[in-house]
């Protein structure tokens, strides 16, 4: 199972990386191998503002459909064009080309909450 330490984790399975005041998300390899191969990436929430903890989206996967949860407020920025040609990179590469959001941080005290590495894994009994 792929954890890079240098990202911060939800008790959601997404996955955060932040470079100054912008927070790249999307989920972890634990999440893409549970869902299974990934079809489609909707995100609705492009401009908008959101809470921590709200839906900023779906990944449907070929037996199901699963919530995306914002692990930090902000506004959505951008949304990872190239998975609505190829969402499975969301399965193949999860932590590089299969990102899903960028958004900006609100509250950056919200980042000190999230998961580290080594909790995730303990959190998923890795």
């Amino acid at each position: 199972m792929n954890l890079p330490e240098n990202l911060k984790y939800t008790k959601d399975h997404e996955w955060v990386r932040i470079e100054g005041d912008v927070a790249i998300v999307g989920i972890t390899d634990f999440a893409q191998s549970e869902l299974g191969d990934i079809v489609y990436v909707d995100i609705d929430t492009v401009d908008k503002q959101i809470s921590r903890e709200d839906v900023f989206g779906t990944v449907e996967a070929v037996k199901t459909v699963s919530d995306l949860f914002s692990p930090l407020s902000g506004t959505v920025q951008e949304f990872n064009d190239k998975l609505e040609a190829s969402p499975e990179l969301v399965n193949s590469d999860p932590y590089g080309e299969g990102w899903i959001i960028k958004m900006s941080v609100d509250n950056v005290s919200e980042v000190d909450e999230l998961l580290t590495a080594a909790a995730y894994r303990e959190l998923i009994g890795q």
